[in-house]
């Protein structure tokens, strides 16, 4: 569930980035986040913690968390 929540959110970044014309450049420099960091978690080679997702939420003003995801109650792991 927590992989599947973290997968969507370079998803979602990527889309925000594209829509408001955003580079890394930049979106390193206002979000305080180091733009070899946002490129890891774009390219799905790093995770990030709370406050890297916090500071680029809030540079784009978007919630980059996911809304929902599907929880099977069933799985032990």
């Amino acid at each position: 569930m927590a992989a599947d929540a973290v997968r969507l959110i370079p998803r979602t970044l990527t889309l925000v980035l594209n829509d408001q014309g955003l580079s890394l450049r930049a979106t390193a420099a206002g979000s305080g986040v180091n733009r070899q960091a946002i490129a890891d978690l774009l390219a799905g080679r790093s995770w990030p913690d709370v406050a890297t997702v916090a500071r680029l939420a809030h540079f784009t003003g978007t919630n980059l968390w996911p809304d929902a995801i599907k929880i099977d109650r069933k799985r032990t792991h």
